[in-house]
């Protein structure tokens, strides 16, 4: 098992491998950040019965596109087991298993999934790889129907439709401070900000915090999964096992259609940041948005556009090392679900800051911590590389706004994934009427205006924008 090149998440694989190893599987784990070639090799040497691999960022996908065309190459026949937060069936059916013929790939749900797949396939593998390959051609088929019915406005048309707000009637509010603010924060401030819900969730519980506790199915499992997360989180903060360092910003900034240019304390432009539009049919009383839409534009009103980086994993690699060589499974991935619940709290904390001090637009704000986690506060912090802007290139950029890396120790990798995996990005939009969305799928038309902005290729464009198209590119089938 191994998170592909690029990705440094893996506390669901982990838990797959927990479980696999409570029912007598070996698992061979080789951790995070795992070229193709490094993952066959080990598999040829070591003579596995089956491969799995995990990913959560979406350039994941076409890593293990590659992996697949790797073993059709070099001759493999194994099972390939596809699981990650990104991944799905019909992806896995679409576009990595047509790159792998002499065996089967197999989508897995989740943990609790694993251990039926894997027993099928080592002890009835021919009939049910028949099975899974059946149903794959009928989901890819579907798919392929479905994606022809799917039709998108033009981009002109989308622009023309683009979410109004009356900048004439509008004073954006000015920060009370511009630039650049380097945060370091006691993990025990950033505690109360915690979103348990997710925390459940990665552990395959479901339900909402606190009602999960007291849930009829899960609560008892949820009750003692909680009692040593808090053993462990008070562990954690009083022994310092962890660094929490951050970095946030603030510049003047106006929209350039579907670009937000930003702006030096100087007013000379810095740079520019890309957001992308959705395009399916809107009946008239909805918009087709882009980010930039919540930017006064070019000849508007001045207005401004935050950022941040913030991580709690400055020292997570040591935590997880030491529980590896304990040989304490459980132990590791509960310091990384902890770890990644204090980053995510970390950006909670300083949203808030931002909101109530630095730009100041809701000095008076007081929500309770509940009350932040539902979002009920003004304005947004969308991140690259999720649902309203997909493209995780957009990292580099915000990273260089912030000097994110030399203020905080947390880089991108080749994929753009942030390290530590403990770590969270985004911008900050202030304005009243922005809110979170999904893109959904683009046209080609989008594409290659998205290309030209950026600089790329339009081949370059479809690689990172691979999930998001409408349309089958001529390349589809990933051969890195």
């Amino acid at each position: 098992m191994a998170t592909v090149k690029g990705d440094v998440h893996d506390i669901g694989k982990n838990i797959v491998g927990v479980v696999l190893q409570c029912n007598n599987y070996e698992v061979i784990d080789l951790g995070v950040m795992v070229p193709a070639s490094k993952i066959l090799d080990t598999a040829r040497s070591e003579s596995v019965d089956i491969i799995g691999l995990s990913g959560l960022i979406t350039p994941s996908l076409d890593e293990m596109c590659h992996v697949a065309a790797e073993m059709e190459r070099t001759g493999f026949e194994v099972p390939l087991l596809i699981g990650g937060a990104t991944t799905s069936k019909v992806h896995t059916a679409v576009k990595i298993h047509p790159n792998y013929s002499r065996g089967q790939v197999v989508y897995v749900t989740d943990a609790s999934r694993a251990v039926g797949v894997c027993s099928r396939l080592l002890s009835d593998r021919a009939a049910y790889e028949r099975e899974v390959a059946a149903e794959y051609t009928a989901v890819a088929a579907s798919y392929l129907r479905g994606q022809g019915e799917k039709t998108r406005v033009a981009l002109a048309d989308a622009r023309a439709n683009r979410h109004a707000i009356d900048w004439a009637a509008v004073t954006p509010p000015a920060p009370n401070h511009l630039g650049l603010r380097s945060l370091s924060i006691p993990l025990e401030t950033l505690v109360p900000f915690i979103d348990w819900t997710p925390f459940f969730s990665a552990w395959e519980i479901k339900g909402a915090y606190p009602r999960v506790l007291s849930d009829e199915r899960y609560g008892e499992a949820a009750r003692s999964l909680f009692a040593d997360a808090q053993a462990m989180l008070s562990d954690m903060v009083r022994e310092k096992w962890l660094t929490a360092k951050g970095v946030i910003g603030l510049w003047p900034a106006q929209a350039d259609g579907d670009d937000i240019i930003v702006y030096g304390e100087d007013g000379k432009p810095l740079t520019r940041l890309h957001t992308l539009r959705q395009q399916m049919v809107r009946d008239g009383s909805r918009a087709n948005v882009a980010l930039s839409d919540f930017v006064a534009p070019v000849g508007g009103p001045a207005d401004y556009i935050g950022g941040f980086c913030v991580t709690a994993g400055l020292g997570e690699e040591e935590v997880a090392a030491r529980f590896d060589a304990a040989h304490d499974d459980y132990g590791k991935i509960l310091s990384q679900a902890l770890a990644d619940r204090l980053a995510e709290a970390f950006a909670e904390y300083a949203h808030r800051l931002i909101r109530r001090e630095i730009w100041g637009y809701a000095a008076d704000e007081d929500f309770t911590p509940e009350e932040l986690i539902s979002e009920a506060y003004q304005g947004i912090r969308p991140a690259p590389g999720y649902p309203a802007q997909p493209d995780h290139t957009e990292k580099h950029t915000l990273f260089d706004l912030l000097e994110a890396e030399a203020r905080t120790g947390v880089s991108l990798t080749e994929s753009c994934a942030m390290w530590p995996a403990s770590s969270v990005s985004g911008l900050y939009f202030s304005h009243p009427e922005s809110f979170y969305f999904g893109l959904g799928k683009i046209e080609r038309d989008q594409v290659e205006d998205y290309a030209r902005r950026k600089g790329w290729t339009v081949d370059e464009a479809e690689r990172w924008l691979a999930p998001v198209l409408n349309y089958r590119p001529a390349e589809y089938l990933v051969a890195a």
